[in-house]
């Protein structure tokens, strides 16, 4: 990552260049490696507050109103992780609306609450598409909601780049408006598989899952690799989202006594899973993907949750110095936890912000289309963020993307590493 000193300055002089000349450009590259998007500014600079959804009160500049919407869960029972993407998303917006004013534009957070409903999620999507100053989306949390939602997408030329959707079907539908930061399925599930066996020495395995195109396509994934390496499957089931008593599939898993039990899902069943389970005895490994990381987990499974491993196809910020300042910044500022998902929403939203900055300056200045901000976004080349590179392949994908492992104890998750 670049040091902050050198981003600030670089800003300041590119701005101050764009001043001199009229050229509308930005203070990085979606075609090179310049970092603006992952450094903050100098402490003077950052906002005060967690401002409100709307970006600030201040009247639009020259050039018009931008809007950067989020699609992600804000109420139900998925918020915990869906409000630290629109956070995270919402600071890295506030960190740059002094630079888009400078260029003669006001850019706003346009947050929607898709509540993890697919229909929600189109409905949002048609709506957004409708609107003329929304030029991108930060989103979303989930592979079921924003495989159908990116129809929409596709049809309004409206650029989207997730932070957490995994799913394969995602990206190989050959929609060029869709684009992610994170791993795929075909990478997350393989490699939680290969842990289990070769680091915790797993032999025999129970999969259950949540029957979303999350939850089922992550657990299809673990199940072929654990097949390839000789783990004996006891069990394939799923289970129905939102219900609170899942004894029916827990007492097949306690009859079988699997040394793993992988569930591919999400945290607010995972944490109901997992208590029950040792409710009823069961004394084996409980492994999941980065459904299970958020603090409402701990909440979810009480003491249950100590030795819960998951897999994430995001990484700890905290594991650098400057990582750690970050953190500690994101969290005085917006007053909110710090989840893996914060960065994913900063690095997210800096990517689009940097494609908007690029189309601005192909476009001499003036607002752009939203076509040449997807052609600029989906051309995002070492995009170095505050956490993760980001160079997107012709379908989408971030070409850096790595998986990663953590495990619970009794108060928090602990990273553990890269996996291998």
């Amino acid at each position: 990552m670049k040091k902050r000193s050198h981003i600030s300055i670089l800003s300041a002089v590119l701005v101050a260049s764009v001043a001199l000349t009229g050229c509308a450009g930005g203070n990085s590259s979606s075609g090179g490696n310049s970092a603006s998007g992952g450094s903050q500014p100098p402490a003077q600079t950052q906002p005060s507050s967690n401002s409100g959804s709307s970006g600030g009160s201040t009247a639009p500049a020259n050039g018009g109103v931008i809007k950067i919407a989020t699609q992600t869960p804000l109420s139900g029972n998925q918020s915990s992780l869906g409000d630290a993407i629109k956070t995270g998303a919402e600071y890295a917006l506030n960190h740059r609306k002094e630079e888009f004013k400078a260029l003669g534009f006001d850019v706003q957070l346009f947050p929607q609450d898709d509540q993890a409903d697919p229909k929600i999620g189109v409905s949002n999507a048609e709506m957004l598409i409708s609107d003329p100053d929304v030029y991108g989306v930060v989103g979303h949390l989930n592979s079921g909601v924003a495989i159908p939602s990116s129809v929409k997408y596709e049809e309004g030329k409206l650029v989207m780049v997730s932070p957490a959707n995994t799913a394969v079907k995602l990206t190989e539908e050959g929609k060029k408006t869709v684009h992610r930061i994170c791993a795929r399925d075909d990478a997350q599930g393989p490699k939680a598989a290969m842990y289990a066996k070769n680091t915790l020495g797993v032999k025999t395995a129970f999969i259950i899952h949540d029957k979303t195109a999350y939850g089922q396509g992550l657990g299809d994934q673990v199940k072929m690799q654990f097949e390839k390496d000789g783990v004996q499957m006891l069990g394939y089931e799923g289970i129905t989202q939102g219900e609170k008593d899942y004894s029916a599939v827990l007492n097949q898993v306690t009859a079988k006594n699997p040394d793993i039990i992988f569930f591919g899902g999400l945290y607010p069943e995972g944490g109901i899973l997992i208590k029950q389970a040792r409710e009823k005895g069961y004394k084996g490994y409980f492994m999941g993907g980065d459904g299970l990381d958020s603090s409402d987990m701990i909440k979810i499974a009480g003491p249950a949750v100590e030795g819960v491993v998951f897999t994430s196809v995001a990484g700890d910020v905290t594991q650098t110095e400057e990582g750690k300042k970050w953190a500690d910044e994101y969290k005085k500022t917006t007053n909110k936890p710090l989840e893996t998902y914060s960065v994913y929403g900063f690095d997210s939203m800096n990517v689009i912000l940097n494609g908007v900055l690029e189309a601005i300056k192909a476009n001499g200045g003036k607002k752009p289309t939203r076509e040449q901000v997807l052609d600029a976004v989906h051309k995002t080349k070492d995009f170095q963020g505050q956490f993760t590179k980001v160079t997107f392949d012709d379908k989408g994908d971030n070409t850096n993307a790595d998986v990663f492992i953590y495990k619970y104890d009794k108060d928090k998750s602990n990273f553990v590493g890269k996996a291998q």
